[in-house]
């Protein structure tokens, strides 16, 4: 498959306003019993940035900050509870534009953390790998269809033989490869992996991200790769968006966030990095934990574990400005 020819700065998704709500409430008989009222998880909550073609935006944050939900929400799995997702212009919420959509779905995969549980036990891997060839009509003849299957598992590092196998009988870092095969067999430009490597040894890790980036650039792949794992995402992400608590804390291109880090959660988890080149500098611990998503603190969600919270950042909510939602960032409190 030949790559596609394509202009880098042209914005391939495009996101805005995307929020995510879910009921948490208990049953309603409890809650009239009980007196309590509804309960509201904001999962997502206002969340916006763009990922131009070719390259790969990475979100990271702590667990429970809503990177998997936005991952979902973009390649329409969960439907978002407002705002808006547009790949190529076409928007992945509007009816009005069904049938665009479902010409795009073809060009837009997901790569899970878990690949086992994805793949059917029952199938042999080529079927596996086939089954999105057939379900887009792409190719015709099973001949001609097990070629192609051969040519993407050979691709990804695997041998054509490897399609007579079942899943069980691959390593976890095998199954990934499988996925990506999967993935690439309907010609996809945009892969969204949801935490692709946090389930493999760190040294198969390394593998698969480099056969990633192998085949972004031999193939102009898009992908929006989302990871807690700040290596991971040093290796990979050309540009990083910082969730926190369901908001997107501060967005920069890769080396200037690991370098002059802006946002004081961001410097958190850097400084909870090892400092491997005892460099000396100062570090902030990170401490406290992340709020209840059900009843997260008024203003900046990061206000209680902040030590530059003010009574502004306990009333209002900042925007994101230059890059950093922070109102002790953009009142120049911050020390450089």
């Amino acid at each position: 498959m030949n790559a596609p020819v394509r202009t880098r700065d042209a914005a391939y998704v495009e996101i805005e306003g995307l929020r995510r709500t879910f009921d948490v409430s208990r049953p309603w008989l409890n809650r009239m019993i009980e007196r309590q009222p509804r309960q509201i998880l904001r999962a997502v909550d206002g969340v916006a940035f763009t990922i131009r073609r070719g390259e790969t935006f990475a979100l990271v944050g702590e667990s429970g900050s809503g990177k998997s939900t936005v991952a979902r929400m973009v390649v329409g799995l969960l439907p978002p509870t407002g705002g808006d997702v547009r790949i190529t212009g076409i928007s992945m919420t509007d009816p009005r534009q069904a049938v665009e959509r479902r010409r795009l779905r073809r060009r837009i995969q997901m790569i899970f953390q878990d690949p086992y549980a994805s793949m059917n036990p029952r199938w042999r891997v080529r079927r596996i790998v086939a089954e999105p060839i057939r379900a887009f009509n792409l190719i015709q003849g099973e001949a001609a269809i097990t070629g192609r299957v051969g040519e993407l598992l050979t691709l990804v590092g695997l041998h054509p033989d490897d399609g007579a196998k079942y899943p069980h009988e691959f390593s976890g870092g095998q199954r990934q490869r499988v996925a990506i095969a999967r993935a690439l067999a309907s010609e996809a430009e945009f892969l969204v992996g949801d935490e692709p490597t946090s389930a493999l040894d760190v040294s198969v890790q390394a593998q698969i991200l480099n056969l990633m980036r192998d085949l972004q650039d031999r193939l102009g792949l898009t992908y929006l790769f989302i990871s807690h794992n700040l290596a991971v995402v040093r290796h990979m992400a050309s540009r990083i968006g910082v969730m926190y608590l369901g908001r997107v804390v501060e967005i920069a291109d890769g080396r200037a966030l690991f370098t002059a880090p802006k946002h004081p959660y961001t410097r958190m988890l850097l400084d909870a990095v090892p400092d491997i080149g005892m460099t000396g500098r100062q570090r902030i611990p990170v401490s406290g934990e992340i709020p209840n998503p059900i009843d997260p603190p008024s203003g900046c969600a990061f206000n209680p574990r902040c030590p530059f919270a003010k009574e502004r950042c306990r009333t209002e909510v900042p925007e994101l400005i230059e890059g950093v939602a922070c109102h002790a960032f953009q009142e120049r409190r911050l020390p450089l």
